[in-house]
């Protein structure tokens, strides 16, 4: 604890000394070595002061102590040792007064408070939401937080500490206060709610700290809070005593988000891993770097891979060990809330992964918490990520749902984010994810879902939407599971949107064909329309495709690097245009000619080059002219948004469509051979002029300057089906755009 010294040289104060009045409150040998070796499961109910028979007694553990005394009332009555640690004092008093600890180490002399002395910091209201997984605030009861009370001889500040651990004997909390030895900071169990409780007077921001679970079978284990809101950098794994400073300034951002539907409107996202963008980066820099970057390259949104605490950084956070702490690596969860507001004060959302499909099986963290499966399945049909070797969290029992449920609604709030992509949907909804015959169990109703996980979700998504109005929910889900975009009131999961992994992996197994073999790909390219309004869709380029072998954007493409790049600029072009937000990862802007490692920085000197800098450029204009143009996003999920021109065209490895909302259209061509297209007729939905608003083969973008300079007028030609049409040039591996002119 922190030493209070009671006067500069460190004696005791000059008052006046009694001894005590009566016997203390009798207590068998048992009860009393229990609680001085922090193994009663009721501290509070010995420790502390106790009213009996016209006196107090008070108790304390002070293992160690060469004296302890009782300072009250100008008195101080000094406290003999009983056994195991345990002092005690009597006060004659009809009522407890309020009083402080005097405790001697040698000659240092520190005057405490004492935490016994207290109720407890969840109330009945707190308990019962809990056993029944509805407490949406669940980080505010749980975990470390710092408390100030005002009593009769001064304010007192220290911090509550209160974990789920329903299984343990006893619980002790245990830190840099207290020399890592908990004995005298045991905590009381609150009954069959699981909860265990204490306040630690004199402890405050900053403080390293564990829980040190005694199991069923008596051993002594020390684990990270499950509800730590700040964590040690990694590979360190206390956690921390953190309280927040920062004020918002987003006010303006979080009143439009408020009041928006943030499914309809324009959605460009920068998917980014923090730790290699531009590595060495803390919070607060990245808020200066990474919004002047994204905002210039004219992104809506960006999307963080997971920055919970986790212990492995090859993971990419996906293995979350802290679901309640932003990762130390980078700062603070203040710096963390700066890089947010940072972002909103410049228009840009902010996304953020999560992860609620597995954990990871250290020994320190949620695995075998209490030394039982808690927050893992204990089916062993159901608890482990064999391929991940990850365990499972019991989506069947309300306090782990409700660990989960709350920590979503926790991220939105507490930290302002505008949306979670929720990591391994697929993995969550079937028993048989991964699985082999023999290797899962069904359900009750005898099919492979698991009808606990789906439940979750639901309760998830309901929730966020309900509690943070103008969010999105996002999931990465890569099956055909019916209605992950659908309103769960119709029994659908309630996603906002879902990614659309078929696009991504039609698209890029078209595109790895040599021009001159893809039109015998050509419903590859285009199959995607067939279901593209089943759900409401996000077309995601992310890190999964450029790692692990897979080689980059541009690797992906074949040809010389002229046509690589082109083809990583008609990908961009075909990405933008069609139906559905897009998602691109950090580097694919620039074409990095290498894959991605999250253990060095983007290709930063590579982007900088004419030809790479040309894709950049093209990447913001096509974001300017997407944000710029409803057509290209205020239908996104209705037939009404998209209409084929030409689809069949494999002969030309071409096609040709609309994009149409809010009264506007956008006509949109993109040539997938390696030779251009002069003269290529192209139906319109009228005459008059059109202008071509962008060619990705510009040679501002490290084109050949195939363009279509000037006013275009679409001549009363019939042509596939339509009563007007017009003559363009059609880049090689390259796209044209054209919107009516004004």
């Amino acid at each position: 604890m922190t030493n209070t010294p009671t006067s500069p040289e460190g004696e005791r104060p000059a008052a006046a000394t009694s001894a005590p009045v009566a016997a203390p409150l009798p207590l068998p040998a048992h009860v009393l070595a229990a609680v001085g070796h922090g193994h009663h499961f009721a501290p509070h109910d010995v420790l502390g002061p106790h009213l009996h028979d016209g006196v107090v007694t008070i108790r304390a553990v002070r293992h160690g102590a060469d004296s302890v005394a009782v300072l009250t009332g100008g008195a101080r009555i000094p406290a003999r040792h009983e056994q195991d640690g345990v002092w005690v004092a009597v006060v004659e008093a009809d009522e407890v007064p309020e009083y402080r600890l005097e405790v001697s180490y040698g000659d240092r002399v520190d005057e405490v408070d004492d935490g016994y002395r207290y109720l407890p910091t969840l109330g009945e209201v707190d308990q019962h939401l809990i056993r029944e997984g509805r407490h949406e605030q669940l980080w505010t009861v749980l975990g470390a937080h710092v408390r100030r009370y005002p009593t009769g001889l001064g304010e007192v500040t220290g911090t509550s500490f209160a974990v789920w651990a329903p299984n343990a004997r006893a619980v002790r909390v245990i830190g840099d206060f207290n020399g890592w030895d908990g004995r005298g900071t045991s905590m009381r169990s609150l009954g069959d709610s699981g909860i265990w409780e204490v306040f630690v007077p004199h402890v405050g921001k900053g403080t390293r700290y564990k829980f040190e679970i005694v199991t069923p079978d008596g051993a002594a284990r020390a684990k990270a809070d499950p509800m730590a809101r700040a964590a040690e950098v990694p590979p360190a794994t206390a956690s921390i005593v953190t309280e927040s400073e920062h004020v918002w300034t987003d006010e303006d951002w979080m009143q439009r988000r408020t009041g928006a539907d943030s499914h309809s409107g324009p959605m460009s996202i920068y998917e980014v891993h923090l730790g290699s963008w531009r590595q060495g980066l803390s919070y607060r820099e990245l808020a200066t770097e990474l919004t002047e970057y994204v905002s210039w390259m004219g992104f809506t949104h960006v999307e963080l891979m997971p920055v919970a605490e986790h212990p492995f950084g090859g993971s990419w956070g996906y293995q979350v060990s802290s679901y309640y702490a932003p990762t130390a690596r980078f700062g603070s969860p203040d710096d963390f809330r700066h890089l947010v507001n940072t972002l909103h004060e410049a228009g840009i959302g902010v996304i953020l992964d999560w992860v609620p499909a597995h954990f990871p099986k250290d020994a320190w963290a949620l695995a075998r918490f209490d030394g039982t499966p808690l927050y893992e399945d204990p089916d062993p049909l159901r608890g482990e990520h064999r391929d991940w070797g990850t365990l499972i969290f019991n989506f069947g029992r309300n306090e782990v749902r409700n660990f989960l449920v709350a920590n979503a609604v926790y991220w939105l709030s507490e930290f302002h984010i505008d949306g979670l992509r929720v990591d391994a949907v697929a993995s969550m909804l079937y028993l048989d994810y991964s699985r082999d015959p023999g290797e899962w169990r069904p359900n009750v109703r005898g099919g492979r879902e698991n009808l606990e996980a789906i439940q979750f979700l639901q309760e998830t998504n309901a929730t966020a939407y309900r509690s943070a109005p103008g969010i999105v929910m996002i999931a990465e889900e890569s099956t055909a599971f019916p209605g992950v975009t659908a309103p769960t009131s119709g029994g659908g999961l309630g996603f906002g949107l879902k990614w659309n992994m078929g696009w991504m992996n039609d698209t890029l197994r078209y595109l790895a064909e040599e021009p001159i073999n893809r039109r015998y790909h050509h419903g590859e390219l285009t199959f995607s329309l067939v279901y593209a309004f089943s759900e409401q869709y996000v077309l995601p380029l992310s890190h999964d495709e450029v790692v692990h072998g897979k080689g980059s954007l541009l690797r992906k493409m074949p040809g010389d690097r002229w046509k690589q790049l082109a083809g990583v600029r008609a990908l961009f072009a075909y990405q933008w245009t069609h139906p559905g937000k897009n998602l691109i990862f950090m580097g694919d802007e620039f074409a990095q000619d290498a894959e991605w490692a999250e253990s060095r920085s983007l290709e930063w000197g590579q982007g900088d080059t004419p030809e790479h800098a040309g894709v950049r450029l093209l990447v913001r204009d096509l974001n300017k002219i997407y944000t710029e143009q409803p057509a290209l996003w205020a239908d996104d999920f209705s037939h009404a948004g998209f209409q084929w021109l030409e689809a069949g065209d494999g002969d030309h490895n071409t096609i040709s469509f609309l994009r149409l909302g809010e009264g506007q259209v956008v006509a949109v061509v993109i040539n997938f051979a390696g030779t251009a297209h002069e003269g290529y007729r192209v139906a319109l939905p009228h005459g008059g002029d059109w202008v071509e608003v962008l060619s990705t083969d510009a040679s501002e973008y490290g084109g050949s300057g195939v363009t279509n300079a000037g006013k275009l007028t679409a001549q009363p030609v019939p042509w596939a089906g339509r009563a007007h049409s017009i003559e363009l040039r059609v880049p090689p591996l390259g796209a044209v755009i054209l919107t009516p002119s004004p």
